[in-house]
């Protein structure tokens, strides 16, 4: 089990290797990794992401009426 310091010490190493600028870049890249494992684990293709998600703005969208009539002058 990975206790606090040991947490500290391996963070300052990565930020010591990798600098503040590219921490952001290489967080960026795990969590797309970690988003692509997780669709092959599950089977899903991007085809089913894109229809899952169109299927639910089209039943999601709200109209609005305006009830009082413009004033002509």
């Amino acid at each position: 089990m990975i206790g606090t310091s040991e947490l500290l010490v391996i963070l300052c190493v990565v930020l010591i290797l990798f600098g503040g600028k590219k921490l952001p870049e290489l967080a960026r890249s795990i969590g797309l990794g970690i988003r692509e494992f997780k669709k092959a684990c599950h089977g899903l293709d991007e085809e089913d992401v894109v229809h899952k998600n169109t299927a639910k703005t089209k039943e999601d969208k709200t109209v609005i009426i305006d009830v009082e009539p413009e004033k002509k002058n």
